[in-house]
């Protein structure tokens, strides 16, 4: 897959993912796809909960993963 493709795919499942981040104040923003790397933002609630690492490992990471599997890591980008 090119980047641009593996790019709009990620935003794609984000999308998906985005509703139930929304229900608990929360939102997450793409920041970048670099060396299979996706490289994101947790906003609202999601910023602060000490839940973030499982929300990005076991919501993020594997989701994302199952659909693209070249993906080694989701990180949360801290402002």
């Amino acid at each position: 897959m090119k980047q641009d493709e593996v790019i709009n795919k990620i935003k794609d499942i984000l999308d998906t993912l985005r509703p139930y981040l929304n229900m608990d104040g929360g939102d997450v923003e793409f920041i970048e796809y670099k060396d299979k790397i996706v490289y994101v933002r947790l906003t609202g609630a999601c910023q602060a909960c000490m839940f973030s690492d499982e929300t990005i490992k076991n919501g993020l990471y594997e989701t994302i993963k199952a659909d693209i599997p070249e993906i080694e890591g989701v990180i949360n980008v801290e402002i």
